[in-house]
């Protein structure tokens, strides 16, 4: 598949995406996550191992849209969980802990 990604053509294959990523440790996932194999990858550290640039170079948007029309799984950058805010009561009465009784 043709693509164009930072401003440079590149002729993708699924099975020469998943041989170049073979034996290439997975960074820790704090954004967009792609699955290759049994593994999830960084989509930003795949872009920058299929292309041979610098991930400063191009956008995980355009690595996102090449491995989706090969037919990879992406996953989007999960939400982040809010903590439950508690009223003043409730702060107090979680400070002081459950009642005891006799």
């Amino acid at each position: 598949m043709r693509c164009v990604i930072a401003r440079f053509p590149f002729e993708l294959v699924k099975s020469e995406v998943q041989q170049s990523m073979k034996g290439i440790k997975p960074e820790p996932i704090t954004g967009e996550s792609v699955v290759i194999g049994r593994r999830s990858y960084p989509v930003k550290q795949v872009g920058e191992v299929i292309t041979r640039q610098d991930r400063r170079d191009f956008t995980a948007f355009e690595i996102t849209r090449a491995l989706t029309r090969l037919g990879f799984t992406v996953h989007p950058v999960a939400a982040p969980v809010e903590p439950a805010v508690l009223s003043p009561l409730e702060t107090a009465s979680a400070l002081l802990g459950p009642a005891e009784r006799d």
